[in-house]
């Protein structure tokens, strides 16, 4: 998978999770390799939803769109 079509699924990724959560902002959905610690506790601190919650729905969203983002979801 190339770096476009990560980003172009990551792109996918946070409009989904932005549906769910709308007060999420796109430097709360700021992704890098890597630090997907870092990026599940901004979702947690902005939505006040647990944090296994956050990550079920990261999961869930990865999941349905098949992407390769690479945010440790899976």
């Amino acid at each position: 998978m190339t770096k476009l079509e990560v980003k172009g699924d990551w792109n996918i990724v946070k409009g989904k999770l932005k549906q769910k959560w709308a007060k999420l902002t796109e430097d709360d959905l700021q992704y890098a390799e890597g630090k997907h610690e870092e990026l599940f506790g901004r979702i947690q601190k902005r939505t006040g939803e647990t944090r296994e919650a956050v990550e079920k729905a990261v999961r869930e969203v990865c999941s349905s769109c098949g992407c390769g983002c690479g945010c440790g979801c899976k």
